[in-house]
């Protein structure tokens, strides 16, 4: 079970980052929004920063998702427009009074799976289901803590990381741009089996294991003669084809 302030060297971190973003202390909550960099990828930043110094002095558990968890296993910054958190359900009333009373505003949404927030100008997700499945302890159990432009803080698992990706995969959104550079990353640290056995019955998350196979970025799951179909056996001259002219609809899709 992570516990962040249970660790020496995450207690550090910790205290560090209270020093640099803590709220307005006794004398009451900082703005509600003060001024961020100009520059997205360093206002997205600092605003993961606060709400986790913020979760981290009440005790919340979290776990970093999204585009800034990706960041934080080391790829490149391609920030969306929000910052994601992953929070239990059952946890949410305390969380949403944490950020408040630190001066971050937060509001419903129309969605029943998360509650939204805005420091600074960029918008905060709090988010109770993830890859379709409620957030659970489990999930939060196989976080690992790792640092965010100096400020740690625990972020999804690259599996868990990659498994929410492949459930967002739909005929409206299906860019491969972003998971091939993380499979390519993370690809020791990713259970493909599991991958397998979770998005087995999606036809876009197949297609990319397939991508993935033909590149060489993971095994095959098959031999190739069984991945290809045997010459004569119904159905068989039909599976690459379908799967190359299913990635095919899909860069068609993402063009648009």
């Amino acid at each position: 079970m992570i516990a962040v302030s249970h660790s020496a060297k995450n207690r550090s971190a910790r205290h560090g980052d209270v020093d640099v973003v803590r709220p307005g202390g006794p004398r009451g909550p900082a703005q509600t929004d003060g001024p961020l960099p100009h520059d997205h990828t360093q206002a997205i930043l600092e605003t993961t920063k606060r709400v986790a110094a913020l979760l981290k002095t009440s005790g919340q558990r979290f776990a970093l998702a999204g585009s800034v968890a990706a960041f934080a296993h080391g790829l490149p910054p391609r920030f969306q427009h929000d910052t994601d958190f992953c929070v239990m359900r059952e946890d949410a009333d305390a969380v949403i009074k944490a950020l408040e009373e630190g001066g971050i505003s937060m509001r419903q949404a129309p969605e029943d799976w998360l509650v939204k927030g805005r420091s600074g100008g960029e918008e905060i997700d709090l988010i109770f289901e993830l890859a379709r499945r409620p957030v659970s302890e489990a999930l939060l159990d196989r976080a690992v803590v790792l640092p965010v432009d100096s400020v740690w803080m625990p972020v999804l698992s690259p599996t868990d990381l990659m498994d929410s990706r492949l459930a967002a995969l739909c005929e409206h959104y299906c860019d491969f741009g972003d998971l091939l550079p993380m499979a390519r990353m993370l690809r020791e640290q990713i259970d493909w089996d599991r991958m397998y056995r979770d998005h087995r019955d999606a036809p876009l998350a197949d297609a990319f294991f397939y991508l993935l196979e033909r590149l060489r970025v993971i095994p095959p799951r098959r031999a190739p003669e069984t991945a290809r179909g045997t010459r004569g056996a119904p159905g068989a001259e039909t599976d690459d084809t379908d799967l190359v002219n299913g990635i095919r609809a899909m860069s068609a899709v993402r063009a648009q």
